[in-house]
């Protein structure tokens, strides 16, 4: 596994990014680095990823909270040890039911080995999450950025990367994911570090035009 992307790996990436696009320059110019996001690799993290799939942040940290208090630590055997009722009373669709006990039964039974998939490079180990029920390309690209320190990883599929790079890339329309893939080929081989740093302007342009919403 690789280190974690924050502290002086992190810097570095974003110094090599901003010789390279100026407009990502300008967005750490305005905003600043972008802050932690590392997560513990394992099976906690990723099925709290599959849970924030599709679902707003306040409902996901919600979820996640009433999980949490439920089974006090997330492992297959404690979210096999759950019945519907548990499940409706945390609030997990029926779908993500379906895909968190598929996980857990994954793991109890020896066919997925997440310390294994550490270890893989980036395609294999996208390849191995997205053969399970529940995991699309998303949930991978997201689990291999924030989970396993994987610097070059770009989810072009997510909505509101592709709503940033349209924004600090000042286009008219938010670009589409291949629009986006082609735009990343340049910020290669810290293409994680650049989504990150998209998201981050994001967030910073939203909150300043806040106030001046307000008026």
């Amino acid at each position: 596994m690789q280190p974690e992307l924050e502290g002086k790996r992190l810097a570095k990436a974003l110094k090599a990014l901003c010789r390279q696009d100026r407009d990502l320059a300008r967005a750490l110019a305005e905003a600043g680095t972008p802050p932690p996001r590392s997560r513990p690799a394992g099976f906690a993290s990723l099925v709290d990823i599959v849970l924030a799939q599709q679902v707003s942040t306040a409902s996901h940290r919600a979820i996640a909270q009433r999980l949490l208090d439920k089974v006090g630590s997330v492992t297959p055997e404690s979210l096999l040890s759950l019945v519907e009722a548990d499940f409706a009373a945390i609030g997990f669709s029926r779908q993500k039911v379906v895909y968190a006990r598929g996980l857990a039964e994954a793991v109890a039974e020896g066919r997925l080995d997440l310390m294994r998939v550490a270890r893989l490079a980036d395609e294999e180990a996208m390849a191995e999450l997205v053969g399970l029920k529940g995991v699309g390309r998303w949930t991978a690209e997201i689990y291999l950025m924030f989970c396993l320190g994987r610097p070059d990883v770009l989810p072009a599929g997510d909505l509101a990367l592709r709503e940033a790079a349209g924004v600090v890339k000042r286009k008219r329309k938010r670009p589409l994911e291949a629009d986006l893939r082609r735009m990343g080929e340049s910020w290669r081989p810290w293409r994680s570090v650049a989504a990150r740093l998209l998201w981050h302007y994001y967030a910073y342009s939203r909150t300043k035009a806040r106030p001046e919403e307000q008026d």
